[in-house]
């Protein structure tokens, strides 16, 4: 306990944690933005979800430092790496020996931080045991794991135990997040949008032509690196991104698939379905059939898992008159980040896809993480549609895009987003400096 908690011996000893002397020392690092939403008042069970692979141990030692710095009693901070206890019995003795030096030192409320959480078999009975004997009532407890423990439907064998608990998600870096690291001075002229609407994103990306070839160039960049820390570290610092940073996905997607016992080769046959086709709505029965997998109903488990896992997203038709997705009609499906078309195109032994592919599965996927989105296709398509106002969204990634006015049912603003071009009406600005101001 005291080697995974070096600052019990003082707050100098937290520059002794390896996770967080990694993050000191790196040339390329940033504090997430999730760090200062979390909430710590107590009795809260609160679970820090999130793909492999995307900074979450790193969130906590921040956290832990945070604390730290305020003045908290360093033993009131407990962390622990559950990836080497087996079951709940071994989970339960930690926690039972934590509760000895909690009673030893007389601490009142404590800070407990239960790492990579899924590995012990069984885990969520130690957690409810202690819960239920009242030994952590005025204590906040944060819990991660890949997103695994969802996919098992773990976390909902909590009814009525979270107290002030609330559910986590760490993305990868978003396009906004990018260019604050990539380029700081940039990323201080970008105003964040206050509300997704026409006019709001006319008035504030507008003012942003003069940067549109500095937003341009940094896009293109995290078009190639994406938003996981070991990619776009290994990019900033060596123009490219690393084999490590992709073999370590790739390991630990692999590790994952394992765990909840699902096929590789099923999962590369998915997964290359959804490279291939790519921003086209497809069927499960086409998918199945194409790519020879043996049920539709296989490719729905798949597709679910995946994005249980954050690993894609699925966008569904769009009724224009009810603005609701209809969930029997064809889908499209994204992967969540840019970075994961290499590593999977890679794995899949296929050509990644086109730019202006990507570039709209990267615009579903930002929106997805703030708001409902499906897409509409009729006459005319409609590549993204924001459910909530309703706004759609057209990606055009080319040099010159001719501009109509579109409306269908109750979606009658439709705006543009273009290669390099600002338009008046119908508004059009630039993906790049969309994705700029949009904070998700």
């Amino acid at each position: 306990m005291e080697r995974l908690n070096p600052w019990w011996k003082g707050r100098e000893g937290l520059e002794e944690d390896e996770d967080y002397r990694k993050w000191v020392e790196s040339k390329v690092k940033w504090v997430p933005s999730l760090l200062g939403d979390l909430e710590l008042k107590p009795f809260s069970l609160h679970f820090l979800f999130g793909p492999r692979q995307v900074g979450k141990t790193t969130l906590l030692k921040l956290l832990i430092r945070e604390l730290l710095d305020k003045g908290v009693n360093p033993k009131a901070i407990f962390y622990y790496r559950c990836d080497t206890l087996s079951d709940f019995k071994e989970l339960d003795k930690i926690l039972e020996e934590y509760a000895k030096i909690k009673k030893r030192e007389k601490i009142t409320t404590s800070y407990v931080f239960l790492d990579e959480v899924t590995f012990p078999k069984e885990w969520f009975r130690a957690i409810k045991f202690r819960i239920d004997l009242g030994e952590v009532k005025n204590d906040v407890l944060l819990l991660t794991g890949s997103l695994s423990m969802l996919a098992k439907r773990e976390v909902e064998t909590f009814p009525g135990r979270r107290g002030f608990g609330r559910d986590y998600v760490l993305h990868p870096l978003s396009f906004r997040e990018f260019v604050k690291v990539y380029n700081p001075s940039l990323h201080a002229k970008l105003e964040a949008l206050d509300r997704l609407s026409e006019e709001e994103i006319k008035i504030k990306c507008f003012k942003l032509a003069p940067w549109k070839h500095e937003l341009n160039e940094a896009f293109e960049s995290y078009l190639e690196c994406g938003g996981f820390p070991l990619a776009v570290k290994s990019f900033l610092e060596r123009g490219k991104v690393s084999e490590e940073a992709k073999s370590a996905y790739l390991s630990a997607f692999l590790f994952d698939l394992a765990k909840l016992r699902r096929s590789d080769e099923i999962a590369k046959r998915v997964l290359r379905a959804v490279i291939e086709k790519l921003s086209s709505p497809v069927s499960l029965n086409s998918i199945s059939k194409e790519f020879e997998i043996k049920s539709h109903k296989t490719v729905f488990h798949y597709l679910n898992l995946f994005e249980n896992l954050y690993v894609l997203k699925n966008v569904y038709y769009t009724d224009p008159n009810k603005v609701l997705e209809v969930y029997s009609k064809e889908r499209k499906i994204h992967l969540t980040d840019p970075f994961l078309y290499t590593v999977f195109s890679d794995w899949c032994l296929i050509t990644p896809p086109e730019k202006a592919k990507v570039v709209e599965s990267v615009v579903a996927s930002h929106l997805a993480r703030k708001y409902r989105v499906g897409y509409w296709r009729g006459n005319f398509e409609i590549d993204v549609v924001v459910l909530d106002g309703p706004l759609g969204f057209e990606v055009k990634w080319r040099e010159k895009t001719e501009y109509r006015r579109r409306m269908v049912g109750k979606i009658k603003k439709v705006m543009y987003l273009t290669k390099e071009e600002f338009n008046d009406s119908p508004v059009a600005v630039p993906v790049s400096v969309f994705l700029g101001c949009l904070k998700v």
